[in-house]
């Protein structure tokens, strides 16, 4: 039998949604911050030489060129304020929680709350400020090595207004970012990841199209393309909506003078609580060495020259490091961020709450753990073969623009976590709706009742 919330949820309608003023503004202003993202795309960092980079990037878009567009929103092909995408902030994200597992200051700053987390957050801006810095100058020189930019324009002075430009637009889209999240509808990083990547499907699909027209493609091969995606997108959205329930039990308990009958539930665990951010921080590690040998046009030296070899998109060591970072950041993002299992179990324990057969505490905890390392192998598994199966096939087939599984799966994770939000706030404000109607009639009911007459 379905409950309240999924009787009101199965009610909802345009007209619920027109009543909604605070959602509809959240999602205006959501809309208004990722159109400025989508403008800044366009703006061109001061002294690239547009037309050689239009004719490199034409020869890359197949390569490399195609991973790093997806996550910037084609601002790197065309070397706009934002080329260097959110990746620096993704990067500082991952190195802080790391460190806040294992160095002892940050794990104390962990457990202090509010506040801890706000501190905890500044150390990533800061560490924002300096990948972000880092990465500026190594694209600035490739660019020079690479001669995409203008002749008579003073090197010194091209590196240092390229670094100024793309650390401030990282700095921004971090802000973006925290201002969608705070204030508008679904998580900001995330929409920002996600605009981009869908910005480039158009031309993506044109081009597809036009390359089976011209018979680089055959039918088969697009046809076959095509169902992949669609079963590949069934999958993703199967698989991050499957549950592994676990029961836990209510006693019997006595407030007052009342005695509450014990009840039972479940905790749901998701088969994969991380969702797309181990794919994203793959990524991420993986796009800095590519982006600088990509640039600078075969001038690197010899060490990079052999990371390329090796891990270059599509190469066998890529695709195994790739996997590996997949797993690892799946098991390492749920244990110490998505699904805490000692909070979990502390969390239990203060309700009154426990597993059948387990003992309340660190047994719970052991057995939560058990419980969740079990589902994390199924959880990774999956991540891994919908990140690396279009790579494989991709490299295979000799698709002529870059087809990732890691976009698959953040445009469909995205698509559903702020679905889900919207649907939280819509029954949020029937609830709200509710609520004012009974309040209302109650207080009808009081004003209906004549007091006794006064003699």
């Amino acid at each position: 039998m379905a409950s309240a919330a999924e009787q009101m949820a199965a009610n909802m309608s345009w007209g619920a949604f027109g009543k909604a003023t605070e959602l509809r503004s959240r999602i205006f202003f959501t809309i208004g911050l990722l159109i400025i993202y989508r403008v800044g795309t366009y703006i061109p960092v001061p002294g690239i030489d547009a037309a050689a980079l239009r004719t490199f990037m034409d020869q890359a878009q197949s390569g490399i060129a195609g991973v790093l567009g997806m996550f910037t929103g084609g601002a790197l092909s065309r070397m706009g304020v934002f080329a260097l995408g959110i990746m620096p902030y993704i990067s500082a994200s991952i190195i802080v929680q790391l460190l806040s597992s294992m160095w002892e200051p940050l794990k104390q700053l962990k457990k202090e709350g509010e506040q801890g987390r706000k501190k905890i957050n500044q150390y990533t801006r800061y560490g924002t400020v300096l990948l972000a810095t880092g990465q500026a100058f190594a694209l600035a020189n490739s660019l020079l090595a690479g001669d995409l930019v203008q002749q008579d324009l003073p090197s010194m002075f091209f590196i240092a207004a390229c670094v100024i430009t793309l650390v401030g637009g990282t700095m921004f889209l971090m802000w973006l970012g925290e201002q969608i999240t705070a204030r508008g509808i679904g998580n900001g990083i995330s929409l920002i990841i996600f605009v981009g990547i869908v910005a480039e499907i158009p031309a993506a699909l044109g081009q597809f199209l036009a390359s089976g027209r011209s018979g680089a493609l055959s039918p088969a091969v697009i046809i076959g393309v095509i169902i992949m995606i669609v079963a590949v997108i069934a999958f993703v959205v199967f698989m991050e909506r499957a549950l592994r329930k676990i029961h836990i039990q209510y006693p019997r308990r006595q407030v007052g003078m009342k005695v509450y009958d014990g009840g039972s539930s479940h905790l749901p665990v998701k088969v994969n609580p991380a969702g797309v951010i181990p794919a994203i921080f793959a990524s991420a590690l993986l796009l800095l060495p590519t982006t600088i040998s990509t640039f600078s046009s075969g001038s690197t030296g010899p060490v990079m020259s052999t990371v390329m070899a090796y891990f270059g998109p599509g190469q066998p060591l890529y695709l195994l490091f790739f996997t590996a970072m997949i797993v690892f950041f799946t098991f390492f993002y749920t244990k110490e961020v998505a699904f805490k299992v000692e909070d979990v179990a502390d969390n239990l324990k203060s309700q009154n709450g426990f597993v059948p057969g387990i003992r309340p505490g660190k047994k719970t905890a052991e057995y939560l753990d058990y419980v969740v390392t079990r589902i994390l192998v199924l959880g990774s598994s999956y991540l891994a073969a919908v990140a690396l199966l279009p790579e494989i096939l991709r490299s295979q087939l000799a698709i002529p623009f870059y087809f990732g599984g890691t976009s698959v799966l953040i445009v469909v994770s995205v698509t559903m976590d702020t679905i889900n939000q919207v649907q939280s706030h819509l029954l949020a404000h029937q609830y709200e709706g509710l609520i004012e109607k009974s309040q209302l009639r109650g207080k009808g009911k009081k004003r209906g009742k004549k007091g006794p007459s006064r003699r």
